[in-house]
């Protein structure tokens, strides 16, 4: 069942978007080479505790870390590790904080130092691909027609759309219904209603959109090596359009 917000509710959602959106912005310099996602990790466990928050992915289903670090072909649910980050890496750091009760998730992919055009067109053609579907994400509209924009921009610059893995509801809980992918087409899937608080995550592959687990049951790599990225927002669905709960500013 998807759960619609007050707009009281979306305001103190808002305060968990800002937590994250600050914790983004307040980690980024650490991005270069020699530094390692488990220090990121560290930095950002205590950023969001110091501010009187809750890391909501350590223990969810298991999952034992503040943040997923995905590096390079990794797509998402990377674990954080002691290997050094080195020059022309690209990092999305993922977390979850909930404050007051209410969560928000965000997303960003990060160049490690100096990275190759390709790379740059990548991470570029991501973040676009998420500012073209919010702009779509308006009551009444369908995710189809959010979607099919992400869709069609990633694939006309000969990149792909990862389908396994899912934007979806989020409020009191990480994950609550509807769950979705980031493909569509026009007028099709269930319609945006006022109330609906979403993430859009486009995760955008350089090469084929199959994935897979590794042993460890989490971490989402690329089946032919190449690189993904992925830029996320909470996104809140309103009579005024739509609300980006996670906004760095």
């Amino acid at each position: 069942m998807i759960t619609l917000k007050t707009p009281e509710q979306i305001e103190r959602m808002k305060k968990a978007g800002q937590l994250v959106a600050e914790c983004h912005k307040a980690m980024a310099p650490m991005i270069r080479p020699g530094v390692t996602t488990l220090e990121i990790d560290a930095f950002m466990e205590r950023f969001i505790r110091e501010r009187g928050g809750i890391p909501m992915t350590i223990g969810y289903k298991g999952y034992p870390f503040a943040t997923c670090a995905s590096v390079n072909d990794v797509i998402a649910h990377g674990f954080p590790n002691r290997t050094p980050l080195k020059e022309g890496d690209i990092v999305t750091i993922d977390t979850v904080a909930q404050l007051d009760g209410w969560a928000a998730d965000s997303a960003w992919t990060y160049a490690v130092g100096r990275i190759s055009k390709q790379a740059e067109k990548l991470m570029r053609v991501t973040r676009e691909c998420l500012e073209l579907g919010i702009r779509q994400a308006v009551v009444g509209n369908r995710i189809g027609d959010v979607m099919s924009v992400v869709q069609n921009h990633a694939e006309s610059n000969g990149f792909s759309v990862v389908r396994d893995l899912l934007g979806h509801g989020i409020g009191r809980e990480i994950h609550e219904e509807p769950s979705f992918p980031h493909i569509g087409k026009p007028g099709k899937g269930f319609r945006l209603k006022e109330g609906m608080v979403l993430t859009i995550e486009p995760m955008i592959n350089e090469g084929t959109y199959y994935m897979l687990i590794d042993a460890d049951g989490w971490t989402a790599r690329t089946v032919d090596g190449k690189l993904s990225a992925q830029y996320e927002h909470t996104v809140a669905i309103t009579e005024d359009g739509p609300v980006v709960l996670t906004d760095q500013g």
